[in-house]
């Protein structure tokens, strides 16, 4: 068992997953600070779509390369918010034979509507990203705000599906229509694309069979990327982070998004509980013991609210207390629940204190 701080100096990729709204961008953003306070070079990458992070952060907006954040800190602080459409057209770039090829693919009206809108793309696009940042070798850690999505494994499965794609019959027949026995297939193929074309319109089947066709000879260089970024992923280097909150039902969803993960093989290395009511010095009994004595009702009032605090604090602990039962040597960290949201790099970095120490100054294991 590891604490925070091993976590963000000994690994070169961080992957935050967990549902929505229990604060995984903040705790990637703080996670990529905590390490440039600890002198590395982090960047972090963000699927927000509400730029919390580049306000946070004190900067006008965030776009799809790297923006270096200035401050205190001994190391270096980089943020960027993945633009699906850019990167998807930056990939197309890098793997096209020549510009010929690629200004074909960029230009096709097909792959302009799917570059933003077909299921799975962004998810491809932020494993695409996270490839090119640690290929770069400008940055000793990557931290990855995962897309807000239930299947925490859309993320991890979109190189392999990409892989399967290109190995896909249809695929193959579409990209090459004149090799070999393909020629017979074709037949069955041009069966069932003119029977698509009376559905969808002839001009889009056109326009995906040009797209497809536009693709040949770059099978290579996205599978053998794909095939390291699930490498990537799968090795020592990478490191999983469970984000969540102590409530009821987003303690469900990261029981379902731990299952996933060990599905596959994967470890939990820290467990990150956001918004936790304090502890107080008091039981939950002594609390309804105060609050139902005769008592100005002013101090009846008070203590009420104190057993109501006490009680609702010690079914966050059992919950959190449960959860972890089931993660086999992760790092819990409870982050306590602030006065006001994160706002600015001040929150930030009482979020990465809090990472690194842990919940009342003392990280929990």
């Amino acid at each position: 068992m590891t604490g925070y701080r091993d976590l963000i100096h000994g690994r070169e990729v961080v992957v935050c997953c967990g549902t929505g709204g229990v604060g995984k961008t903040t705790t990637a953003a703080a996670t990529a600070l905590a390490a440039a306070l600890d002198g590395r070079s982090a960047v972090v990458v963000t699927i927000d779509p509400a730029r919390r992070l580049a306000n946070a952060l004190g900067i006008d907006e965030l776009d799809n390369t790297p923006k270096i954040i200035d401050g205190p800190w001994p190391g270096r602080l980089g943020a960027l918010m993945l633009d699906t459409r850019s990167t998807f057209d930056e990939v197309v770039r890098r793997n096209a034979a020549d510009d010929a090829q690629a200004e074909r693919i960029l230009s096709n009206r097909f792959y302009r509507n799917i570059s933003t809108t077909l299921s799975g793309t962004q998810d491809y696009m932020a494993v695409e990203k996270l490839s090119e940042l640690y290929e770069s070798s400008d940055w000793d850690l990557v931290v990855v705000d995962t897309p807000p999505t239930r299947d925490a494994l859309a993320f991890l499965d979109a190189p392999l599906l990409l892989a399967r794609l290109l190995d896909n019959p249809v695929y193959r027949m579409l990209t090459a229509p004149s090799r070999g026995v393909l020629r017979i297939v074709n037949s069955a193929a041009q069966t069932m694309l003119r029977r698509l074309a009376r559905v969808v319109g002839a001009d889009v089947v056109d326009e995906a069979v040009a797209f497809f066709q536009s693709f040949e000879g770059m099978e290579d260089g996205f599978r053998t990327r794909a095939m390291a970024t699930l490498d990537l992923l799968a090795d020592d280097r990478t490191a999983f982070v469970l984000v969540a909150s102590p409530r009821r039902d987003t303690l469900e969803e990261a029981r379902f998004f731990l299952r996933q993960l060990e599905g596959s093989g994967l470890d939990v290395a820290a467990v990150v509980v956001n918004r936790m009511l304090p502890t107080m010095s008091t039981s939950p009994d002594r609390s309804f013991a105060i609050a139902s004595a005769r008592l100005h009702r002013h101090v009846a009032a008070a203590a009420t609210a104190l057993a109501d605090h006490t009680s609702a604090a010690e079914g966050d602990d059992q919950r959190v207390e449960d959860l972890m039962g089931e993660v086999n040597g992760a790092t819990l960290v409870k982050v306590p629940l602030l006065p006001s949201d994160v706002h600015d790099i001040d929150g930030l970095n009482q979020i990465a204190a809090l990472l690194v120490r842990g919940s009342g100054g003392v990280l929990v294991e």
